[in-house]
Order: C-alpha cells, then structure tokens, then sequence
C-alpha cells in the first residue's frame, strides 16, 4: 500500500477520536511493505475488523459496559423511589393540621405539587427612630463607613426579598398564635384557597385576614365567602383593598349568616351598581344586616345615586357604627340623601304596610302571653279533665284538706299564715312563667296540703276562670318579657316610636352610626345645611335624653376638603356643634386640664 492511503487512514481514525464517535473504533494495524510493494505480515490490506463487528477481545470490554449499565439500571429504582415517594403526599386530605401556619402551609403544598410556594414569615416592624441624645452634626466614622459599604450588599438584597411572595402574619406574644394574616401583591389563586381552607380552621385565635392586590376575581371571591365560616368564630375583620371585581359581588360578604364585623372596601373601582348592592345588603324591607360593625368605601367611584342607596340601607340599620366614603364623587344630591336619614324622616307608603302588619303580629303575640288569654283556655281544658277524672277526686282532695285543717294545733296558725304567703308567691312566679297558670295540677294540690293551707283562688271546679292578680302584676309580667326578647332579639326599626304629622309618619333618624366620613368629595354649602340641620337636632335629642340610655346619634363627621371654603359659616357651625360631642377632643380637654391643675 502507497503511504499516502496509509496516511490517509492515520488521519480519518484521528478525526473520528477527536469527534468522539459513538462506534468503536480499533487502532488500524499498519502492514510491513516490501520495497516491490507485496505484504510481509501476510495480512490483507484491508483495515481489520469494522466498527459494527468487534473483534473478541474488545466484546469483553463491551460486556463489562453493559454489566455496568445494569448495575445503574439496578440502582436505578432508588431515584424512582424519590418520584415515588414525592407522589404519595399528594393527598393532602390525610395530613391532620397542627395549629402552627408555617409548617401546615409548607406541607399541604408539598403534598400538594407546589414546589416554589410562598412562606410564612413574621410581619416586619417599623425599626426605631434614632434617640434625640445622638446630634445630627456628628460626622460618620471611618468603621462606619466600612460597615456601611458592607452592609449595601445585604440592604438591597433584603429590599428584593420584600418583594417576593410572602404569607405575613401576626402573632400572640405569649403563646405564638396567629391572630392576623397578611398577603400582598401576588395572585391568590383557587389552589392556594383550597389550601388555606385546610390549614385556616385550625387556627383558633386568627381575627383578621388582609388582602391586599391579590388580582381576586368574582369565581375567587366566592371560594373565599364559603372558607370564611370554616374558620375560628374570633375572625370577625377582612380587609380587600385594590381587588376590583367586574361583577362586584362585594355585597356576598355581607350576608344574614356572615360573622364579619369590620370590612375595608377601598381602592376597588366600586361604582353606583356597586353602592347599591351594597346598601340592600345593609338594609331592605324584610331583611338586615346585624353583624357589621364598620365599612370601609373610601377612594372608590361612588356618586350620588350611589350614595343614595347607601343611605336607604342606613335607614332600617341599626348595627353598623363607622362608615367612610372619603374620596369618592359625591355632590350635594348624595350628600342630602345622608343628612336626611340622621334626622326624623317620612316613611314611604311600602313602610307604612310592613309597620302595621308587626304591630298586628306583635299584638297577636301579646293576646296570646297575656293572663287574661290562658285563663280561658285553662279553664275548657280543665273542664275537660274533670269530665273525665270525674268529682271525686276533687272531693277527695278537699277531705284531706279540711282533715289536715283540723289536725293543726292553733299555736301554728302563724306557720301557716307563712307558708300560705310562700305557697302564694310561688305561684305568682309559676304564672309568669307557664301559659297554663290558673289551675294547679294534683301535685300542687297535695303540696298545698302538706302546707296545711287552702288557697281560695285554686278551685278548679266552677266555671269561671280563676283570678291570677291585679292588672299592675300582669302588666309587670308584661315589660318583663319584653325586655327579655329585646336582649335575646333586635327590635325592627319599624317598631320604634313615631311621629304623625300632616297625615304623614316620621320615623326617628339613625341614632346608631357614630362616625361618618366624607373627606374629599364634591360637597358645598347646600349639602352644609342639610347636615347642620341633621347635628342640631342630635344635640338636642342628646340633651333631652341625658339620663336614659341609648344611642345618642353622631360622635365624629368629617366634612373637609370639600368645595366649600374652611372659614364657611355653616362648616364652623358644624365643628363647634361636633366638638362637645368629639370623645378625642374631650379626653384631649381632660388632659389638658389635668396638666394645669398639677402645675
């Protein structure tokens, strides 16, 4: 063979080493060539064996290849294991909850298939201010400044943290408990919710739960509505600010069932269609909201016709004592519509129907409580009873009465005396108690006689009916039971006393909303008046009502930065109607009178 294929041989084997070949490749055996050019090794020119056909020697080499790669295949099925192991905590229905967040949160999304999830970390605090000693003069130090220049790295490092999804939470100091959850500015989706409804009801001391640009929509909202009872009875604040919804379900919060007492709305695009959802939440003909305690509607859209159906659901309200409609967009029309509800107002023709069908209902209700009602109906069924007992009993029982009479020795007249006032007063307590007051049973007669004391008024054999007291006692027993269903229930509006006037029925205003505001809307001085109006007539209904309890109208109302000007009459007027009344100003006042009294 000429040298050249030779070398061509040498360099096509080199090429294939330096692209690492996937076939094996043998070195190639160079034959000894006579000067004539015939070949000594006697061999055949051919290179030896090809790639495809391994010689014996090299298929041991590719036997231990494969006896190793059945050893990875072998050891394989521990890494499979893992997977394995990874897809067994996929329910995270077997997992039982501790009552600690950070754990019950990290492992439900494990078993969950989450691997980067957010976590749970204490709500970082304000640091400090420095202390006043320290002179603002001072130059830094040079240590200082060296740890200054260290200290960057971790700073900025720190500030991109911040920003990273995070579950912040509040707890008790003594026991680590959560008491209030944090999240903000990332998407709450429907699997983190379905995880929150698993590890959320065991938290047994979680009051409040804020949400804060979590990109929530109308399908979310719902999941969330339905978690909420599932929770500890002490969640009573939600807070969702920046959600706006197109739909704007809000009002699904606010619910006959809801337990929430403190609601915060803002920044969520709510409009008039919003408003009035709203208000019918608070407040309709046949149904209200008992629950809430404070609503939070500022910086929305909200104008005048929404502020109208805001103020049509304060008319029957008597639980919600804060409200705020600060930066919104209502005008003299809205404002009016406010004013009007804290003050006496005519009731509609629809009100004036349902007051008169509960007064019918709650005068049924009172027949029926009433003495005088169950007398009658005691004494048919004791007629019936005697029919069918028949009169000997009752004259049985009157023999034994007058035999003991006769037995007792007259030394223990005075006994009797007492024990017949005791037997007397019992009874008059029973009679408030039962319907069925005007007739003893067989047991209370033989009490009776083992007293040795006959009580005219309990003959149950004439006709008539017995006489159970005075028209004062039963009038007491009357209020007592008013009262008692006014503690266990909330007396209807409807129900309170009015004024008629003209043909006209005129309800007294809400007395029960405390704090009102309306800070940088578009009021001027004709919406002024009707609130003037509306303070005058609180203070004077306070005035009058010094010595009784009960809701003495608005404490706090702001009306600044509106159209008007500060120096307006009316606005003076206002502020010094409301400054009296201002249980911040009067504690300021008492401090302030404390410290010049001690100096």
């Amino acid at each position: 063979m000429p040298r050249r294929t030779l070398h061509r041989n040498l360099l096509f084997g080199h090429r294939l080493q330096n692209h690492h070949s996937f076939c094996l490749f043998t070195p190639v055996r160079v034959p000894r060539v006579a000067a004539d050019g015939t070949n000594m090794s006697g061999e055949a020119s051919v290179p030896a064996a090809s790639p495809r056909a391994p010689r014996p020697g090299t298929q041991k080499s590719s036997s231990t290849v494969t006896k190793k790669g059945d050893r990875g295949a072998k050891e394989k099925p521990a890494t499979v294991l893992t997977s394995v192991g990874e897809e067994e905590p996929k329910n995270p229905e077997e997992y039982q909850c501790t009552g600690a967040l950070e754990t019950d949160f990290a492992e439900l999304c494990t078993r969950s298939g989450y691997t980067d999830f957010p976590k749970v970390v204490t709500r970082p605090r304000p640091h400090p201010t420095s202390l006043p000693s320290v002179s603002l003069s001072e130059k830094p130090t040079l240590d200082d400044q060296r740890l200054s220049g260290s200290c960057s790295l971790n700073s900025l490092e720190s500030k991109y943290v911040f920003f990273r999804p995070t579950i912040q939470v509040e707890q008790e100091p003594e026991d680590k408990s959560v008491k209030e959850i944090y999240i903000r500015g990332w998407k709450v989706e429907d699997r983190i919710l379905g995880i929150f409804s698993k590890c959320l009801p065991s938290l047994s001391q979680l009051q409040a739960i804020n949400l804060w640009k979590v990109g929530l929509t109308d399908k979310t909202l719902a999941t969330l509505i339905t978690l909420l009872p599932l929770c500890s009875p002490t969640l009573r604040k939600v807070s969702l600010e920046g959600n706006p919804l197109p739909e704007q379900s809000y009002h699904k919060l606010m619910a006959q069932d809801s337990r929430i007492a403190h609601l915060s709305l803002r920044n969520n695009n709510i409009d008039d269609h919003g408003a009035q959802l709203l208000g019918q939440a608070l407040s309709t003909l046949h149904n209200c909201n008992r629950t809430l305690v404070s609503l939070n509607l500022g910086f929305n859209h909200i104008g005048d016709e929404g502020a109208g159906y805001i103020a049509d659901g304060l008319r029957l309200n008597r639980s919600l004592l804060w409200l705020s409609l600060a930066h919104n967009r209502i005008q003299d029309k809205g404002a009016l519509k406010l004013a009007e509800v804290l003050r006496p107002f005519e009731l509609t023709h629809t009100e004036v129907v349902e007051r008169r069908r509960l007064l019918l209902e709650k005068g049924t209700q009172e027949r029926l409580r009433s003495p005088s009602s169950s007398r009658h109906g005691d004494s048919k069924t004791d007629r019936e009873k005697n029919q069918l007992v028949g009169v000997s009993s009752v004259a049985l029982v009157d023999k034994t009465d007058k035999m003991q009479t006769l037995k007792t020795p007259k030394s223990l007249g005075k006994k009797k005396e007492k024990s017949g006032e005791v037997v007397k007063k019992e009874e008059k307590s029973g009679s408030g108690q039962s319907p069925t007051q005007g007739t003893p049973k067989k047991e209370d007669s033989t009490k009776a006689g083992k007293g040795k004391v006959t009580i005219p008024e309990q003959k149950p054999i004439k006709g008539k009916g017995p006489k159970t007291g005075s028209k004062e006692k039963r009038s007491i027993l009357l209020e007592s039971e008013q009262l008692v269903a006014e503690t266990t229930e909330m007396v209807n509006p409807l129900l309170e006393p009015v004024e008629h006037r003209d043909g006209k029925v005129f309800m007294p205003g809400n007395k029960v909303l405390l704090h009102l505001n309306l800070l940088r809307n578009r009021i001027t001085e004709v919406g002024l008046e009707g609130f003037l109006i509306a303070v005058q007539y609180q203070a004077q209904f306070s005035k009058s009502k010094t010595v009784s309890k009960g809701p003495v109208g608005l404490l706090w109302l702001s009306l600044a930065k509106n159209c008007f000007s500060v120096q307006c009459p009316m606005y003076t007027m206002i502020q010094e109607l409301m400054l009296p009344r201002d249980p911040i100003s009067k504690a300021k006042l008492r401090e302030e009178e404390a410290t010049t009294f001690s100096t």
